[in-house]
């Protein structure tokens, strides 16, 4: 008897499996840095009727995901003329975000097509837990109160949209606005580079990605496309490494383990180190001011002067680590480099600029408002992953990398301000971010054939 063959497996045999890590909501940069100095000078004139447009949709948003909430809780998926709906609203306050933001420079259209410079990429409809679906409003304030900080609510420029009374329950718009959002304001700061400069910082424009990416899934996950919760990673969107060496680098070596004990108590425990903090704030602030004169004397930082305020910034991120639950141990009194699990590595003196040293707190302005909103992402990750500590015993590690990167800019500002380098704070996340590919050079023309 001749046996029969095996069936043919009809499975395409390059077709790999789906990434388990990969979000079914991601964004996608892929324009350039150069700004058009004309629409830059008339960006927000240009974007009221995107806004206006997007204020509209907003509305019409709010009814149809009552309509997609018990509908994804009865059949346990969004349906797709609902999710191709959402998908659409998700990438247009996306696109508009972005120009209004200046990461990206051509003007949207009005429709949600893919295509645009920074971009969203959205997979069709999945199952979905339907007790996630349940409590979904419930589920997904962390990640609104993280979105709203950075991007503000997806509902425009004005008034109470029918989203937010859905997410906030009635909050006030004034809080969660796009225009009180902490991109709204670097974005002003952008607005002057790219006038002046034609070109948009390139660590800014990272900034500004991550925030969308992580506002698009937010809205994403409120919406039912997905029950995948937003990622706070900064792994993506890829990144482009700093053009120069950083004076201060970031260092991570956390195991995300948290001592329950100390996680309940960490406020209380920090309080040892805030009395030693105050005083340490007190003498760097008068050994600055003879720093100041120094450099702009000697044209760099005397080198005892130079450790002890790097020292004093070294602390800072190690204290700060501890009491934002982004580290698990109790940090020494001293700054000293290489103990703890999230520090930061600061060169040693070095040649700086004058003029810059002159007026270096006026130079510094831009960076500790970047600072400050990072801080504020950072004073969420603390709030929520102190719950998250407490009862898994582990921190997020979306929470941690993005509190290392919070804790990092923070430093290289203060060690800009305090004159220990004069080379800028880097905004984007370029230590936990793969490096962006690099544009395909254009193919060299053929050399004319001669007979």
């Amino acid at each position: 008897m001749v046996s029969e063959p095996p069936p043919i497996d009809s499975t395409p045999i390059d077709e790999e499996p789906p990434d388990p890590d990969r979000h079914p909501i991601r964004v996608v940069v892929t324009g350039d840095l150069h700004r058009w100095r004309l629409t830059v000078g008339f960006r927000w004139i240009l974007v009221i009727p995107l806004l206006i447009w997007l204020f509209i949709w907003s509305i019409g948003a709010f009814f149809a995901g009552i309509v997609n909430w018990f509908l994804t809780l009865i059949k346990g998926r969004s349906p797709l003329s609902l999710h191709d709906f959402f998908a659409s609203y998700v990438r247009f306050t996306t696109h508009v975000h972005a120009y209004l933001f200046l990461a990206a420079d051509p003007y949207p259209n009005f429709t949600g097509k893919p295509g645009y410079p920074v971009d969203v990429e959205i997979d069709p409809p999945a199952p979905q837990s339907r007790w996630k679906t349940f409590f979904r409003i419930f589920l997904a304030i962390p990640a609104i109160a993280i979105a709203s900080t950075l991007v503000g609510a997806p509902g425009g420029g004005g008034g109470n949209s029918g989203y937010q009374d859905q997410s906030w329950s009635g909050s006030d718009y004034a809080y969660s606005g796009t225009f009180a959002s902490g991109f709204f304001l670097l974005s002003i700061l952008a607005w002057f580079a790219c006038l002046a400069r034609g070109r948009m910082p390139n660590g800014m424009r990272d900034l500004f990605a991550y925030g969308l990416r992580y506002a698009a899934q937010t809205w994403g996950y409120v919406f039912m496309l997905t029950d995948r919760y937003p990622n706070t990673d900064p792994v993506e969107p890829a990144a482009d490494l700093p053009a120069d060496p950083r004076p201060v680098r970031l260092g991570v070596s956390d195991d995300l383990r948290r001592s329950r004990l100390t996680v309940f108590f960490r406020f209380l425990l920090f309080l040892v180190h805030l009395i030693w903090l105050v005083l340490w704030s007190i003498a760097v602030f008068f050994a600055s001011i003879v720093n100041w004169f120094a450099t702009l004397i000697m044209g760099r930082s005397p080198g005892a002067l130079h450790r002890f305020i790097a020292a004093y910034v070294q602390y800072v991120v190690h204290v700060y680590a501890y009491v934002f639950l982004i580290a698990n141990p109790f940090p020494g009194f001293v700054g000293k480099p290489g103990t703890y699990p999230i520090a930061v590595d600061i060169d040693g003196p070095e040649r700086q600029h004058r003029l810059k040293t002159l007026v270096r707190l006026f130079l510094a302005i831009p960076a500790f408002l970047i600072s400050g909103t990072l801080n504020g992402v950072l004073f969420f990750v603390a709030f929520f992953g102190w719950f998250v500590g407490l009862f898994r015993g582990r921190m997020p590690l979306g929470f941690r990398n993005v509190g290392a990167w919070a804790l990092r800019y923070g430093a290289e500002t203060n060690a800009y301000a305090l004159l220990l380098t004069d080379v800028y704070p880097y905004s984007g996340p370029w230590e936990f971010a793969p490096p962006r590919p690099a544009p395909a050079e254009p193919e060299p023309e053929p050399e004319p054939a001669f007979a």
